[in-house]
């Protein structure tokens, strides 16, 4: 199998370990970076959401790649191989690995997420995912979405393609600081997500799932502090796409 990284990255912050990273797994990539860097496997676009970057990327990609590795360029990956085993299976389309939040109150929203994710495919995580180059061209251009990740997920499973939620591979990543920065970190996700869901209509249990999903969030407050911060980012995140929310960027004030 012919792998190629794809790497998305706001600015150049973590792109020297980023690249000693794919260097020792011996991997072909290039970073499609918001700042201008003088890398020959760095190429500038000025930041637009990573959806754009995504189909920004992609067309650079070389044709003779048959798995494209789309990877956020602050992460870490641990055991790669893992997640790219499940490609000897022919049938298997796109693998997302887990992700392993390093401090803030994510790591904690997380547990609960991927207790479902191996149940339903609510969501993907967008740290590392592996799909085949084939069919990331079918799904081109992805649309304007704040969720790209899930996006693709949804496309994927419309098309009743296989995908593989892989918890044998990780990548740590830190997200958010505190509780309020949390808050805008989900209302971001949160509006991302129905945005795909209209787009890309998946199959009946996620779509009954993001319908009960406001009417459900209320319950998170028996989790305090925490709870209440997750709760407003769903609420207020459902109420963007209600009012009209279809833009694909986000100014990641969550990261401050």
């Amino acid at each position: 199998m012919k792998l190629f990284f794809l790497v998305l990255a706001r600015d150049r912050k973590n792109i020297k370990e980023k690249i000693r990273e794919l260097i020792n797994l011996r991997a072909p990539y290039l970073i499609v970076c918001g700042e201008p860097l003088n890398h020959p496997n760095v190429v500038h676009r000025k930041p637009m959401g990573k959806y754009d970057a995504i189909n920004f990327g992609a067309e650079l990609v070389p044709k003779e790649a048959e798995i494209i590795a789309l990877n956020d360029v602050d992460t870490k990956i641990y055991n790669f191989h893992a997640a790219l085993k499940y490609f000897n299976s022919e049938k298997t389309a796109l693998v997302f690995v887990k992700t392993v939040v390093i401090g803030g109150p994510q790591n904690k929203f997380i547990v609960y997420e991927d207790a479902i994710r191996r149940h339903i495919l609510i969501t993907a995580g967008g740290g590392l995912m592996l799909i085949r180059h084939n069919i990331l061209k079918e799904i081109l251009p992805i649309r304007g979405c704040k969720a790209e990740d899930t996006y693709i997920l949804f496309e994927l499973l419309k098309r009743k393609f296989h995908v593989v939620f892989c918890e044998e591979c990780c990548v740590e990543q830190k997200i958010t600081k505190s509780e309020k920065k949390e808050e805008d970190y989900k209302r971001k996700v949160v509006t991302g997500i129905y945005q795909a869901l209209h787009y890309a209509k998946p199959p009946p249990p996620i779509r009954l799932f993001y319908t009960l999903l406001p009417f459900m969030s209320p319950s998170l407050l028996v989790l305090g502090r925490k709870g209440y911060y997750w709760m407003k980012g769903i609420l207020l995140g459902f109420l963007d796409y209600i009012r009209g929310d279809r833009s694909g960027f986000w100014q990641p004030t969550y990261m401050e």
